[in-house]
């Protein structure tokens, strides 16, 4: 096998063929398997095989284990690096949580149909295109799941290019496989209707009320609504620091205290650090909050509604009364203007056609 040892020292050097037929070279030990990628022969090779037979040790964690050490220089390896750089701690704890678990995730599946061994154990420098590729077609039917992995692999790969460092990497090997094309549905957009219905089933007075009040008014997500209290307002203007662009920049957010929204706190319930709290006292967590407003959206037979969706109709109003791009993007805190040119080219879109259709009609009495 072209090894400059003795055949003793490789006992458990195994080699199989895959369906094409083309050769490849395993450490097998224990009915578990690792794939070697290094030149057989080489310096490299030996660290490879070492490595592959100390983690099929009796005792010590199978490669299949999330929580097994990475060999250096891997995709697996490189993600703890990632997972404790200060870019992913700039995160807020949700988003922490959803990208771990995808990377974490992606590192657990197969090479290939061929290969059983984990990509977390592919080095970086055989990691190529095919890879990632493969990573998102194995969310086939998934589209938003498939793309996600292609952004946060994408993001990772980003950050270890701008750092420059020769063991890391230097090409972003996800960026020529393509996004998956859908049409996405999102949560639904409130109408007016539904907005009166929930207010008839829960008045002035209530928590819920004030729940609406403060998503429909501030423009606010849910994550940072939950966290707003009396100290976030002076002079009448509500000023936070708005937590998913807080990695990117630390600029707080000034919008007008309305008076319709200021006079509904006055008559409401409310807590000493955040306006609403739970039942024990206590702040809503985002999640918690959403789960209790989707009960009161229940209560009110609109079960189909939930709380982002009132941030959607929100920014559908402002556009359709003539919003302008940047106003739309200080008002909900969108960093790009991506987002709110969907709501002025929707609200654009209604108003042609609103002045168009009678224009099918014209002649005729």
């Amino acid at each position: 096998m072209g090894l400059t040892v003795a055949d003793s020292d490789w006992k458990y050097l195994k080699l199989d063929r895959d369906r094409h037929g083309n050769l490849r070279t395993y450490v097998r030990r224990f009915d578990r398997k690792i794939r070697l990628h290094e030149k057989r022969g080489t310096p490299e090779f030996a660290i490879e095989y070492a490595s592959a037979v100390k983690r099929l040790s009796p005792g010590l964690p199978s490669a299949a284990s999330a929580r097994s050490p990475f060999p250096p220089h891997t995709l697996g390896w490189l993600g703890i690096q990632y997972f404790a750089s200060n870019e992913f701690q700039a995160l807020d704890a949700t988003s922490q949580s959803n990208r771990r678990g995808i990377l974490e995730a992606c590192f657990q599946e197969p090479l290939s149909d061929d290969d059983p061994e984990h990509m977390g154990f592919c080095p970086l420098n055989k990691l190529a295109t095919k890879h990632i590729k493969r990573l998102r077609d194995l969310k086939k039917g998934l589209p938003g799941a498939a793309n996600n992995r292609r952004k946060y692999l994408s993001a990772m790969f980003g950050w270890a290019i701008e750092e420059a460092k020769p063991q890391l990497m230097t090409t972003n090997v996800a960026r020529d496989v393509r996004r998956v094309k859908y049409a996405k549905k999102g949560f639904h957009t409130w109408t007016p209707g539904e907005v009166a219905k929930f207010e008839e089933r829960h008045p002035v007075g209530t928590k819920a009320r004030l729940a609406l009040g403060l998503l429909l008014f501030t423009g606010t997500r849910r994550g940072d609504m939950v966290k707003l209290g009396r100290q976030h307002v002076k002079d009448d203007w509500l000023r936070f620091v708005p937590r998913k662009t807080l990695y990117k920049r630390q600029e707080i957010s000034e919008k007008p205290w309305l008076s319709v929204l200021a006079d509904l706190v006055a008559k409401s319930p409310c807590g000493n650090l955040t306006f609403l709290t739970t039942e024990y006292g206590r702040p809503f967590t985002a999640a918690g909050f959403g789960n209790w407003f989707r009960d009161r959206c229940n209560e009110a037979t609109l079960p189909h509604c939930a709380a982002h969706g009132l941030r959607k109709a929100g920014a559908t109003l402002a556009a359709e009364n003539g919003a302008t791009t940047k106003q739309l993007m200080v008002m909900f805190d969108w960093s790009t203007p991506g987002q709110a040119e969907v709501y002025i080219e929707a609200a654009n879109k209604k108003r042609l056609a609103r002045e168009a259709m009678p224009l099918l009609a014209t002649g005729r009495t």
